[in-house]
């Protein structure tokens, strides 16, 4: 395989108040607002014109995330993998590409309808150096933006879609019962970039959370500090976890979708790298708090 998806290279959300996306994204996790007119925010983390875009809207939630690859012969050769297994494809043209700030890309939905998959290749460099609002330093560059989790009806068709369509490559997994796992899988040398888990009562498929990761402790501190004056916003408490040894809490972003705020994730060498298996996703911490 030869064509394949390098990172993650940008999430797009919808949300009611960008007003509040823009203080949230720069006074508490640190990233570098740029404001699009009245209905567009980006948020940059690196030396990218953005990786987080957030658009007005009634309702908050992901609308696409953006995979890199490394050219127009690898979107092509994506593009005909995809069509040949099934995949409804379409290549969204010059004004999308340029609203996005790409060269070219291609769309498709995921296989449980929930969300643009976009894949694409040439991201906008920023003229400016990015300076974040409270000097956090994070986590991207070409391991791109950070990683998804998916709640899905089936594991099996992802990981199709991921690794034997995109080239991701198995990170490992964790067993969650007798009878279901999780499975992370990774394409550069983030421990993983996209992961699913199956659905369960009382969570609906769909994107459970985006991740992002500083170098800094001390910032992943003082979002916590934040977190006490905001406390609805928690959605796990400070914990590490077991797979990529990340050390980070789980709160509730303005378009009311999850992230992870982290530090110190693992990398992975393919060259050495024996994907293990797992019975506990936490070392400790990161349990889940009830707002009822």
């Amino acid at each position: 395989m030869t064509a394949r998806v390098t990172a993650l290279g940008y999430i797009q959300f919808s949300a009611a108040d960008l007003d509040l996306w823009e203080k949230f994204g720069g006074d508490v996790l640190g990233l570098m607002p740029v404001r699009q007119g009245s209905d567009r925010l980006l948020l940059r983390m690196d030396d990218k014109a953005y990786r987080l875009d957030v658009r007005a809207g009634e309702h908050g939630g992901v609308v696409a995330a953006g995979w890199e690859t490394t050219g127009p012969e690898a979107l092509d050769e994506l593009e005909k993998r995809l069509t040949d297994a099934g995949y409804a494809v379409t290549r969204p043209g010059r004004e999308v590409a340029r609203e996005r700030m790409v060269s070219d890309l291609i769309s498709f939905r995921d296989p449980d309808d929930c969300y643009d998959h976009e894949v694409f290749w040439g991201m906008k460099n920023a003229p400016a150096r990015f300076a974040s609002p409270i000097g956090a330093e994070f986590v991207a560059g070409a391991e791109g933006v950070g990683h998804i989790l998916q709640v899905v009806s089936e594991n099996g068709s992802y990981e199709r879609l991921f690794q034997d369509i995109l080239g991701f490559r198995l990170s490992d997994q964790i067993d969650l019962t007798e009878d279901s796992y999780a499975t992370f899988m990774h394409c550069n040398r983030r421990h993983h970039s996209f992961a699913v888990t199956p659905k369960v009562p009382g969570r609906p498929l769909g994107v459970g959370h985006f991740m992002l990761e500083v170098t800094d402790l001390d910032i992943i501190g003082r979002a916590l500090d934040y977190i006490e004056t905001e406390p609805q916003r928690l959605l796990k408490t400070f914990g590490r976890h077991s797979n990529d040894k990340m050390t980070s809490f789980y709160l509730i972003t303005p378009s009311d979708v999850g992230l992870e705020f982290g530090v110190g994730g693992i990398k992975i060498d393919d060259a050495t790298w024996t994907p293990p298996r797992y019975d506990f996703a936490h070392f400790w911490g990161h349990h889940a708090v009830d707002h009822s």
